[in-house]
């Protein structure tokens, strides 16, 4: 049976198919049959009948079949077409043979079940604090492309992680909703790096309503990149370099259309952030399962002394024995909430309606008058005429042309 050729009839044409190896089948202990033709154990359901004699019942073709298609999922081509149901039961299956814990298998069979099934297979996945897990699994993560938030909350992005091109990739463009990447450590050339492919290619995250970028080294100026969002409707830049005063609210609403919340909004509570769909279950698995590998005791001389001599060793126990990021007490977080919400069309804007005269009311209160002058050049723009050397700004600059390039 082993070296049998295997054909396969597809639109009425025989063809043969080659370099196919298929799954060894679990070999059974109980079993002292050699013969290959006798049905093996796992093909039984073995009960107890009310006199407490066992008794076995034959599993149908149809949980037969599916056991099979798990074991060799990383063979099938396309699951396109096939009803939710069959999905969900090889889902399952796959799940049960822990397949998705091989990291041979599991990227192409999620990428399988993601282009079948899409939303279903996970619409929310919240990787807050869990930084090991996103660096030991991000090619698996990269193909879930139908997520509708994703919370990367003190994960240790920094201003150049790979997960950048995924996200403004066209893959997620049309379906994230939320994202969170607050404790990042993210400055604004990070933010203008991670929002370059959407300013200058016209694409990416074009339903994005919901951005955390709190607890980042981010000032105002890094506010002018949000603008590639036209549909950003809630924002959350707590803990930032931003402090809270007419400027601010001016700027926000002369760049973001977005107003101050007085109340903190409830859509950035961490509570109503939860992983959800199909693949629920196998990102714990690859928690649990990265917690219970041993660690290693010992390295060979040579290797530690490269791995010294290049810092690498102790950055990897700097990061794996660093803190994740949280707020100092409940209630500096409150203290500091600074969350901005669009509001709607026929609400009423006190800070649109006189800008002229609260900047006029502001300009006393700020101890250095220069740093008024650059951010009032910054949101009036349209009302006076700024040097050359700042037209270019809001056009493509050298850095952006490189990050072009980069892309």
């Amino acid at each position: 049976m082993d070296n049998s050729a295997i054909y396969v009839r597809e639109r009425g044409n025989l063809r043969r198919v080659s370099d196919i190896v298929l799954a060894q089948p679990k070999p059974v202990s109980s079993c002292r049959r050699a013969n290959p033709f006798v049905l093996r154990k796992e093909n039984f359901i073995f009960t107890y009948n009310a006199e407490g004699s066992l008794r076995y019942t034959t599993k149908s073709l149809f949980e037969i079949t599916m056991l099979f298609v798990a074991d060799n999922i990383h063979h099938v081509d396309s699951l396109v077409g096939f009803p939710e149901q069959i999905g969900d039961r090889l889902f399952a299956a796959a799940e049960e043979n822990r397949v998705f814990l091989n990291a041979d298998i599991s990227p192409k069979a999620l990428q399988l079940f993601s282009d079948a099934y899409g939303e279903m297979v996970l619409g929310s996945l919240c990787l807050r604090n869990r930084f090991p897990l996103l660096h030991e699994r991000l090619d698996e993560i990269k193909t879930f492309h139908s997520l509708k938030s994703l919370d990367l909350f003190g994960c240790r992005l920094g201003d150049d992680h790979e997960i950048f091109q995924h996200l403004t990739s066209s893959s997620l463009a049309s379906s994230l909703i939320k994202l969170f990447i607050g404790g990042n450590s993210l400055s604004d050339v990070g933010l203008q790096r991670l929002t370059a492919p959407i300013r200058m290619l016209r694409k990416g995250l074009d339903c994005l309503q919901l951005l955390d970028v709190s607890y980042n080294p981010i000032s105002v100026r890094a506010l002018r990149y949000l603008m590639c969002f036209p549909k950003l409707e809630n924002l959350d830049v707590s803990g930032t370099s931003l402090k809270l005063d007419t400027g601010l609210k001016t700027t926000m609403w002369d760049l973001l259309r977005l107003n101050y919340s007085e109340k903190p909004l409830d859509t950035f509570d961490h509570v109503r952030c939860k992983t959800e769909g199909w693949a629920q279950q196998v990102v714990n698995q690859w928690e649990t399962n990265s917690s219970q590998m041993p660690k290693q005791k010992k390295i060979d001389e040579s290797r530690a002394s490269a791995l010294r001599f290049f810092g690498r060793q102790k950055f990897v126990r700097e990061v794996l024995n660093a803190a994740p990021l949280v707020c100092e007490s409940e209630e500096e977080t409150r203290r500091e909430r600074l969350h901005f919400f669009r509001p709607a069309a026929n609400n009423h804007i006190p800070e649109k309606q006189t800008p002229s005269t609260t900047n006029n009311q502001a300009k006393p209160a700020w101890n250095n008058i220069k740093k008024r002058q650059r951010q009032s050049e910054r949101c009036d723009t349209s009302h006076q005429s700024s040097p050359t050397k700042r037209l270019s700004s809001s056009a493509l600059t050298a850095e952006d042309m490189d990050l072009l390039n980069s892309y």
